[in-house]
């Protein structure tokens, strides 16, 4: 059972849009990742190894994909469920603090491009460590508060 409220129904755009993504994922899966299959469209979860020669190699995390009903117009949630990697920009509650999943988000984007850059940024990290006021924000999302509802503050290109 997911915390997450629920949802409306996708638009039809939307689901046609998922259809021809998931299509494309199962030809050609970016590298590092696996789509663990389900029968529901709004929801993927997504199968994560951290890539050869950085700080998660081989290591596995599990990311969930809640799609809009407005999708690709509006961005996806994507959290890290169970537990999540240590990382600076990386909530211990599986928040991810990455602008292309707020702020910057574009239509063009799709589920592969988001693996890749939340792979680059595990790949980029320098150290293993929460984000400094972990304590403060994971308290703050208590009764299920959406990592969409955060106004996130994109000022660290470092890792």
């Amino acid at each position: 059972m997911s915390t997450s409220a629920p949802q409306k129904t996708l638009s039809k755009i939307a689901a046609h849009r998922l259809q021809k993504e998931l299509s494309e994922w199962q030809v050609n899966p970016p590298v590092g990742f696996k789509h663990k299959v389900t029968d529901n469209l709004q929801k993927w979860i997504i199968e994560v190894t951290g890539a050869p020669a950085t700080l998660y190699a081989n290591e596995q995390y599990q990311l969930q994909v809640d799609f809009p009903e407005h999708y690709p117009m509006e961005a996806p949630q994507v959290i890290f469920i169970q537990n999540a990697p240590l990382h600076p920009h990386i909530y211990s509650n599986g928040h991810i603090c990455l602008d292309i999943l707020y702020d910057s988000w574009s239509p063009a984007m799709t589920v592969s491009s988001i693996c890749i850059s939340i792979l680059s940024m595990l790949s980029s990290s320098t150290v293993k460590a929460r984000p400094p006021d972990n304590d403060r924000y994971v308290r703050n999302c208590r009764n299920g508060r959406s990592p969409k509802e955060t106004r996130w503050w994109f000022h660290d290109d470092k890792v």
